[in-house]
């Protein structure tokens, strides 16, 4: 899942203004509540859980204009748990909303607003116009370890179809509300040629590999072994603007730019913000971008639009979400196909079967990220090597930093069990963080298909789910 935030980075957003991104600025199971309390307290420094208040019919304008609340889970307060968005590079919540007009095709993004339990906003949200006939998909990405979702009202999860994943064991960061209503909308509205999606576009930039297993020269897509990670598919692209004086936050608007002198950009890790801010502009690629409702139809892009995209231009071999992703495990850390299946459905993906085994197995997902992920970042080092490091502390540039997220990720999905060896030799500088990787391209073949199970969260190289030296989510 996502790493704690994009860190110390100046970067173009959406087109309007450049975001200073600081590092300090990244049914449902729903735990208690906590106290609206805003009453100064020590925070529990090991505190990696929060819940976000999820209000009442999430789906309509109303609720989409209606702030999330972040706090503490179990009955502590924003300000004892730490789960305040002025702490959002650990801990901070973030919402996307993405809208299909039922009629006409057209599709829009609206993020809403989170706010810490017990504030206001720095600015009201706007509340969007919504086509009269529309389905609306609702996803939250978070830079801790588990979000609980927590209705504001007896029934608001029921009426978004709001999902954290199964009883007792959540997905983690990643949860959803519509999302299968939406995906099959879509995938209907495509069918019928109502609704377009683009191509991924091609870039002259990119020197293929992989051979048959390769993409060539098309741009990269969320299913692209090219660029998944431990769990592909996951977390936000959604920005929110903090008043470090007052510790409110806004919507990333350019009018609320304009408006709150000194803001902080606050981002959420994401392979989404990966992909659509960091890799597609260093390849020559553009992510696929639709109106903004929040702000004044700017073009904007989303985590279900990327998996719109990569839907309609699925690579030769896809990238689906894989059992041995950590948010798709049980909470005993094992192998579950329900939880899988049920996260796999809030993003339109197939089920787990026999045909999709074949791409994305853990054993061969693995495989697969081995033999085509790093032939891809060999041969393209010296482009990516030009392109900014989503965070620094795990490499020094773009390259760098894929290539500590490949090594990281072949440990955490245990692929070792399955008879491979990380292909990846990284050099650190006296702060952990990669200057530079060396690659081993031999093609590798798994010894299992099914395999033993990944290894526990204890057996594990790096943070405890998903904390910082996993970047997983980026």
């Amino acid at each position: 899942m996502a790493l704690a935030l994009l860190i110390g980075i100046v970067i173009v957003v959406r087109g309007q203004h450049s975001a200073n991104i600081s590092e300090t600025a990244l049914g449902a199971s729903a735990s208690p509540s906590a106290s609206s309390s805003t009453t100064p307290a020590t925070t529990t420094a090991a505190n990696v859980n929060c819940d976000i208040i999820v209000p009442a019919n999430p789906l309509s304008a109303k609720g989409l204009a209606t702030p999330y609340q972040l706090t503490g889970t179990g009955g502590m307060t924003a300000a004892q748990s730490g789960c305040t968005m002025t702490n959002a590079a650990s801990l901070g919540a973030f919402v996307q909303a993405t809208i299909l007009n039922t009629q006409t095709g057209r599709l829009y993004v609206y993020d809403p607003l989170v706010i810490t339990q017990g504030t206001t906003p720095a600015v009201a949200p706007t509340v969007p116009v919504l086509p009269r006939h529309y389905v609306a998909t609702i996803d939250f990405g978070f830079n801790g370890t588990g979000l609980y979702q927590v209705g504001a009202t007896r029934h608001a999860l029921a009426q978004g179809n709001c999902v954290n994943g199964m009883r007792g064991s959540i997905f983690g960061q990643q949860s959803f509300c519509n999302g299968t209503n939406f995906f099959n909308a879509a995938h209907r509205m495509e069918a019928e040629g109502r609704l377009f999606v683009p191509s991924e576009g091609r870039s002259s930039k990119i020197i293929p590999t992989g051979g048959r297993l390769g993409t060539g020269q098309a741009c990269p897509v969320t299913h692209n072994f090219d660029m998944v990670d431990q769990d592909p598919s996951d977390n936000v692209t959604t920005l929110y603007l903090l008043n470090p004086a007052t510790g409110q936050t806004a919507q990333n608007t350019t009018a609320n730019a304009a408006n709150i002198p000194g803001s902080t950009t606050l981002a959420n890790g994401s392979d989404n913000t990966l992909l659509d801010l960091f890799m597609d502009p260093t390849l020559g690629c553009t992510p696929f971008q639709v109106a903004d409702l929040a702000n004044n139809n700017q073009p904007t892009s989303s985590q279900a639009l990327d998996e719109l995209l990569a839907e309609k231009n699925e690579p030769n071999i896809r990238a689906l979400v894989p059992e041995n992703d950590e948010m798709t495990l049980d909470g005993q850390g094992q192998f579950d196909v329900a939880k899988t299946n049920l996260y796999r459905m809030e993003l339109g993906q197939p089920l787990v079967s026999a045909q999709t085994n074949l791409s994305s197995s853990p054993a061969v997902f693995c495989q697969n990220m081995v033999n085509i992920q790093t032939p891809f970042l060999a041969a393209n080092q010296t482009l990516l090597a030009t392109g900014q490091s989503p965070v620094t502390a795990v490499g020094n540039n773009l390259f760098t930093f894929l290539a500590n997220r490949l090594s990281m990720s072949f440990t955490n999905l245990g692929c070792q069990n399955f008879g491979l060896t990380d292909p990846v030799t990284v050099t650190l500088d006296g702060n952990g963080a990669a200057v530079a990787a060396t690659f081993t391209t031999t093609v590798q073949q798994a010894s299992s298909t099914s395999g033993p199970t990944v290894p526990s969260r204890g057996q594990r190289h790096g943070r405890h789910h998903h904390q910082y030296m996993n970047p997983s989510g980026m």
